[in-house]
């Protein structure tokens, strides 16, 4: 049997909800498992086509490198995939993949809490960024209120630097706080800056009163290294190494 490494070599999920919803395949029709057949429904059903895969794997991997090699766009492909719906021969080779694929995930998920934890702290991540790119987004409640695609990747591509703006700008003023507490003997461990976000928001007056007198003013020169030393002591440490 042909190998589907290439497929199923990545962790990034999204949040797994309506779990009672989802259907496991299984890999043949004679299959049965102990403790989890309940969730492959009834005996004999859901079952990978293999050979529909394996009939069309050079198709897919042509497909895989067009798409990576940027010759073939995704949309492009989905377009294409659609066409003909069920009786694209592509489409169902496809399809039998994607739920290949998606089976060996789930229960990959279910079975590793180590991987739950990952998956779950990369989705408040997103969630975290996106709730604080609405907060900075906040005229016309996010709303895109012209319909020329011109203007509403404008809208989106400006409000995506400005996220990344104010972001940027609390790192800085994280790792001066950071420094300087380090500078007072204080030990700053990884642990402590994990718990730290970027999307701070108590600090920029959305509303306030915005001050343009210093706009001529030339800022200092931005230090591009903005590591962390966990290895300093603090005095009290130094004389007990001593």
């Amino acid at each position: 049997m042909f190998s589907l490494s290439y497929l199923l070599g990545f962790e990034l999920m999204p949040r797994i909800r309506n779990w009672k919803d989802l259907n496991f395949y299984r890999p043949a029709k004679q299959t049965a498992y102990v403790h989890i057949d309940a969730l492959f429904g009834e005996p004999g059903q859901n079952v990978i086509d293999f050979d529909l895969i394996e009939a069309h794997f050079r198709d897919h991997m042509r497909v895989a490198i067009s798409v990576r090699e940027g010759q073939l766009s995704s949309s492009l492909l989905l377009r294409r995939l659609r066409s003909g719906s069920k009786r694209n021969a592509h489409y169902t080779a496809f399809r039998e993949v994607g739920r290949v694929v998606r089976t060996v995930q789930l229960l990959t998920y279910l079975t590793d809490p180590a991987m739950r934890r990952r998956v779950t702290a990369a989705t408040d991540k997103v969630e975290a960024f996106n709730g604080f790119s609405e907060w900075v987004r906040f005229g016309n409640s996010g709303v895109l209120a012209d319909n020329d695609p011109v203007e509403q990747e404008k809208a989106l591509k400006f409000n995506s630097l400005l996220t990344n703006a104010v972001i940027f700008h609390n790192t800085v003023d994280i790792a001066d706080v950071v420094r300087r507490l380090q500078a007072e003997g204080e030990i700053v461990e990884p642990e402590d800056l994990a718990q730290i976000s970027p999307y701070l928001t108590e600090h920029v007056m959305r509303f306030g009163v915005y001050s343009t007198h210093e706009l001529a003013l030339e800022p200092d020169a931005y230090e591009p290294h903005r590591d962390v030393d966990f290895t300093k002591l603090s005095p009290d440490d130094q004389d007990r190494a001593a």
